[in-house]
């Protein structure tokens, strides 16, 4: 089979597509056929070691995948060859054949594409987490996305509004607010291009209340960090909650006599090791969201897809920040 390997420390230019043997599922294991793996931020941290999981080397970056059922290890009750898969990986989802533990995957719906299931888990896995675990999302409440456009960002948006919120989208350009408008924001903020100096990152702050209100933010969703952190959180709410998702834009020092004024909580959200420490309220969280997924509230925006062979130039993509929605990898057909 074909796989797309890390096989040296850097960007996606280092990527090499090779041949390798196939692999064989085991006791309690499925062979999938991969058909499509979507591409998330990690991917592009993973390749050059910056990621808080250094697999060893070779390695396929991918962390969530959908295909096609190809074979059964002994034991495996589940799930029969033929049967349409989607599933998180961690890593390796950019090869045409994968093994997973029979757990690890969840039916694909048969009215969606292998597109779609492969652009659910990880972001909306990540966001619902997020949002009703750590940050205790109420219904009638403000919620503040940063980095609204992307894959998690959307999700953000339209898991806010599928649970009663009020929705503020912060995003960098005119397309990206757009796209988070068609999502189901309610108002959408344009940030400038960091670093800021101190004046600017006052005036970003100025914009975020403004459109806020005087109430603030009652849950602040970022997944962007660096100089947009700290605006944002000053405009949060009295016992507001602030979500750490991402650093795209670097990792913040956050100062911490904010969070004493506001009486407000910095919440990290690690839905990996979530899902490992407590896999039923993981898998609790799926099932509402493909009761979500069903009832049309939420859908991945799947907005290019890239050929197997140019799986490097969707990392750079998303790398350059300029992915809106989901980017995906065709693998087979």
């Amino acid at each position: 089979m074909k796989a797309l390997l890390s096989k040296a420390v850097g960007g996606p230019e280092t990527l090499v597509l090779e041949e390798v043997p196939d692999p064989v599922a085991g006791p309690g294991q499925i062979l999938v056929a991969v058909k499509a793996c979507s591409i998330n931020y990690p991917d592009v941290l993973i390749i050059e070691d910056k990621y808080q999981f250094k697999p060893p080397r070779p390695f396929a970056p991918g962390g969530e995948i959908s295909g096609v059922v190809e074979a059964v290890g002994e034991g495996v009750t589940k799930w029969k060859p033929g049967d349409r898969v989607l599933s998180t990986t961690g890593n390796g989802g950019l090869v045409e054949k994968i093994v997973l533990g029979e757990g690890q995957a969840f039916a694909l719906p048969p009215e969606r594409s292998f597109e779609e299931g492969a652009s659910l888990l990880l972001t909306y896995g990540t966001t619902i987490h997020a949002l009703l675990d750590r940050g205790h999302l109420k219904e009638g409440e403000t919620l503040l996305v940063l980095g609204a456009a992307g894959g998690v960002g959307m999700a953000a948006v339209e898991l806010g509004k599928a649970f009663g919120a009020r929705v503020v989208a912060a995003v960098s350009t005119e397309e990206k607010a757009a796209a988070a408008k068609a999502a189901g924001a309610d108002e959408t903020i344009l940030y400038g291009t960091s670093p800021f100096d101190k004046e600017q990152s006052k005036a970003l702050a100025d914009a975020f209340k403004a459109v806020l209100g005087p109430n603030g933010a009652d849950v602040i969703y970022d997944a962007v960090g660096g100089d947009y952190c700290e605006p944002a959180l000053r405009s949060i709410a009295w016992e507001g909650r602030y979500l750490v998702v991402g650093f795209p834009a670097g990792i913040p020092k956050l100062p911490l006599n904010l969070t004493l004024l506001k009486s407000c909580d910095v919440c990290g959200v690690f839905w990996g090791a979530f899902t490992q420490r407590d896999p039923e309220a993981n898998r609790a969280n799926v099932t509402r969201l493909f009761r979500l997924w069903q009832e049309g509230k939420i859908a991945p925006r799947v907005t290019e897809v890239f050929p197997f062979e140019r799986g490097g130039d969707a990392i750079a993509k998303m790398g350059a920040r300029g992915a809106i929605g989901k980017l995906v990898v065709r693998i087979g057909d």
